[in-house]
Order: C-alpha cells, then sequence, then structure tokens
C-alpha cells in the first residue's frame, strides 16, 4: 500500500481550494462532485499523492455530520492499494471494521472505508486506481 491521498472537510469548497492554492502555489485543481457521498471535491495533485477538499453538498451525510460535530479538518487518510476488494476482505477476516462495503469513488476509483475504532481514531480509506 501506499498513500494515496489526505481529505479534508471543509465547509466553503471555494475559499478553501483559494486558500490551498495559495498556500501551495498549486497551479492546478480538479473539482469534481461525488453523489454517492454527498460530496464536492476540490482536488490538488502532489508530487506523490493528492490533496482533496470536501463540502457537504447537503446538511445530510457523513462529511455534513462531521463537521457538525468536529467543525472542519483533517477527515481521512486513503491508502491505495492494488485490489481494495481483495484487500477489504483480508482486514475484514482479520477484524477490521469497514463501514459500508466496497463502492465506486472519485475519479472512477473503488474504495472503501476502515472505521476509526479499527485504526486508533483514524479514519481510512482503501482504494484501487481505476481501471484503465
Amino acid at each position: 500500500m501506499k498513500l494515496d491521498h489526505v481529505a479534508i472537510a471543509v465547509e466553503n469548497l471555494e475559499e478553501a481550494a483559494e486558500a490551498y492554492r495559495s498556500a501551495l502555489g498549486a497551479p492546478e485543481v480538479v473539482y469534481e462532485t461525488v453523489e454517492s457521498e454527498g460530496v464536492r471535491l476540490a482536488i490538488f495533485p502532489l508530487e506523490e499523492g493528492r490533496l482533496e477538499l470536501m463540502e457537504p453538498i447537503s446538511k445530510e451525510g457523513p462529511v455534513a455530520d462531521y463537521i457538525r460535530r468536529r467543525g472542519p479538518g483533517i477527515h481521512h487518510v486513503a491508502l491505495q492499494t492494488p485490489d481494495v476488494d481483495a484487500e477489504a476482505e483480508r482486514m475484514s477476516g482479520a477484524g477490521v471494521r469497514l463501514i459500508g462495503g466496497v463502492r465506486d469513488g472519485s475519479e472512477g476509483t473503488r474504495v472503501a472505508f476502515v472505521h476509526p475504532k479499527s485504526l486508533c481514531g483514524v479514519l481510512a480509506e482503501l482504494c484501487s486506481p481505476p481501471r484503465r
């Protein structure tokens, strides 16, 4: 596995994206909406991995709940694996608790989330690169 991205929950995507663009000197930002997760993303490609800003698209859903409970900030770390389905099955067999099942994510990826109670309080996303 390797680190794929760090996701940050924000209340205003445009303001946050401008702040990060300025701070990082980033010439490029990619925007995407992931209806199934209830978020709009601003994705900053980095030399190794990426940084994702996430804004909830409604007052309901996991990211909206997170911001209500904890405020804006780091939401999860994503770990890339060649086969998220196999890795999720292996982890489940080892007693790791997953949230929901494996599903489609942003940019054509497949994703699964590991419950923070299984990883010392950190929400982790497993993701596989898009199939080409």
